[in-house]
């Protein structure tokens, strides 16, 4: 199903009264596979006409799971269906319940406000051209006013005149990149002013410290030991970047293991091994990731492997890296994989083994 034909067929069947059962709610809840293509790997995607009763405005969230996995808190993107069903609104939008508990509805409201208002004037103006900072959603007290005044940056639809296909896969696209950037701002406008932020931090989980850091031993056994012994902490994203390319893998006819600690994957096919380290790209920096992946391979390679019988390398990362890092990686020997919108692409080494569907354009050299 198209963006456009999911988001007409629940404007346009869409009854509260029906209850949770109904067809228009049946897809709120199967959001995934229509989303799924067009979010970035990693990110949480849920959709909810309400729980018992309909909800007055049903939506279908984006979450990135480093900040939140649920609406309630945290910042998020968000479709809101307004309460008569005439428009949609797209929104980078802010969880009101933690705020709420601790200032009580009113003041809740007002902080987040204040907040939304601070990042939109930190964003870069020509990111936010054209998008408007205050989305109705109805006359109905509760829910509807909290989504309004957590709204940071919306882009509103008619339901009876929505854009076509490309245009609202462009529009989600632009609010999913701006979703990371107001992650970021938000987080320098805690550090840098006074009382404008004032919803919980979360507590990140991040990569542990590098094992061999600062690390000084008498002989080779103790580097394993130290890599193989250590409990790693991987974000969210990462978990469900190697999970989806774990299950790409199976359905190609690799032998593909995502719990060989410490390495994120190994994939066997016709008696050859390919080790595979997993990059979440953080913020646009791939340089850093690039060269993380091409660290942590060597590294691996040579202390879990013996040096005649030595893995195939392949870094997978979440995003697309550009022709010079496919280039830069290619002349280390290390093919390259990221997902697109309709499966994986990767470098020519990669396609030729059947680690990526396609060769991505960027990888033509």
């Amino acid at each position: 199903m198209t963006l456009r034909g999911y988001l007409y067929e629940v404007g346009s069947t869409y009854n509260r009264t029906d209850g949770t059962g109904s067809h228009a709610a049946k897809l709120l809840r199967g959001a995934l596979p229509v989303f799924e293509p067009h979010i970035p790997a990693g990110h949480l995607i849920k959709g909810s006409a309400g729980n018992g009763a309909g909800a007055f405005v049903p939506w279908v969230s984006f979450f990135d799971p480093d900040e939140t996995d649920t609406a309630t808190r945290g910042m998020y993107v968000v479709y809101l269906f307004a309460e008569d069903m005439k428009t949609v609104s797209l929104s980078l939008n802010q969880g009101v319940t933690e705020v709420q508990k601790a200032f009580g509805t009113r003041k809740a409201h007002e902080l987040l406000r204040g907040e939304a208002a601070a990042i939109r004037a930190a964003l870069v103006s020509k990111k936010v051209a054209g998008l408007t900072d205050s989305i109705d959603l109805g006359g109905r007290t509760g829910l509807p006013r909290a989504y309004e005044a957590g709204n940071i940056l919306a882009r509103v639809y008619e339901i009876e005149s929505l854009p076509d296909e490309e245009a609202l896969k462009s529009d989600l696209r632009r609010m999913i990149d701006l979703y990371q950037d107001a992650l970021v701002l938000r987080e320098e406008l805690r550090s840098t002013t006074r009382d404008v932020i004032t919803t919980i931090k979360q507590e990140s989980v991040v990569d542990d410290a590098d094992p061999l850091l600062h690390f000084a031993p008498k002989d080779d056994s103790e580097y394993v030991q130290r890599i193989t012994g250590r409990i790693i902490k991987k974000s969210r994203k990462h978990e469900t970047l190697v999970r989806r390319y774990g299950a790409f893998l199976k359905s190609a006819g690799f032998d593909a293991g995502t719990n060989v600690h410490p390495r994120d994957i190994v994939a066997r096919s016709d008696g050859e091994e390919w080790l595979i380290e997993a990059k979440v790209v953080r913020r646009g920096n791939v340089s850093h990731a690039v060269r993380e992946a091409i660290g942590q391979l060597a590294t691996y390679a040579f202390l879990l492997y013996e040096l005649d019988n030595q893995p195939r390398p392949m870094a997978l990362f979440s995003e697309a890296i550009g022709e010079l890092y496919v280039r830069l990686l290619s002349h280390q020997g290390i093919a390259s994989v990221w997902p697109t919108e309709d499966g994986w692409a990767g470098s020519r080494e990669a396609v030729e083994a059947g680690l990526a569907e396609k060769e991505s354009a960027l990888a033509l050299f």
